[in-house]
């Protein structure tokens, strides 16, 4: 004798869910995958601003300090054999116009720096220019065809 749950039109019931309900299932599915991708870069976007808020602060290195570590710097560069080297880079954050006038290469667009860019600057002119160092800052990509992260290079040649 079988019951009426032993039909094999319930089990039919039981094993396939109907294309709505599979529907359902996948739009939940998506929005939570939506809602934990904004999370994260909502996140990202808090941990990049927490990082651009530190560099636009002073590094703390007493000027003796940043003078020894651009000679560590420079020192290692030569042992490879290099005639340059890049120094630092940086988002474009930390200008004041966000690079416009570094790429323009506007007169006075060093007093767009700020933060440890600025530093570096800083100690190239009084240090290292007098000493025949040369430096170079510039756009180095272009996300969106709109400049990006900034790269410093020290050079010797």
């Amino acid at each position: 004798m079988t019951s009426s749950a032993d039909k094999p039109e319930d089990d039919i019931e039981n094993l396939l869910p109907t294309a709505k309900d599979v529907m359902r299932k996948i739009a939940a599915v998506e929005g939570e995958k939506a809602s934990l991708e904004l999370q994260h870069a909502k996140d990202a976007e808090a941990e990049k601003k927490k990082l651009i808020d530190q560099l636009r602060q002073p590094s703390g290195l007493s000027r003796e300090g940043r003078i020894k570590l651009a000679a560590q710097v420079i020192q290692r560069a030569v042992n490879a054999g290099l005639t340059e080297v890049e120094v630092y880079r940086f988002p474009n954050e930390l200008c004041t116009d966000r690079g416009r006038a570094l790429n323009q290469g506007e007169a006075g667009w060093e007093d767009t720096l700020t933060g440890i860019p600025r530093e570096i600057y800083e100690l190239w002119r009084e240090h290292l220019k007098p000493r025949g160092y040369k430096i170079r800052y510039q756009v180095i990509d272009y996300p969106g065809g709109i400049p990006g992260d900034i790269g410093v290079t020290l050079s010797w040649h």
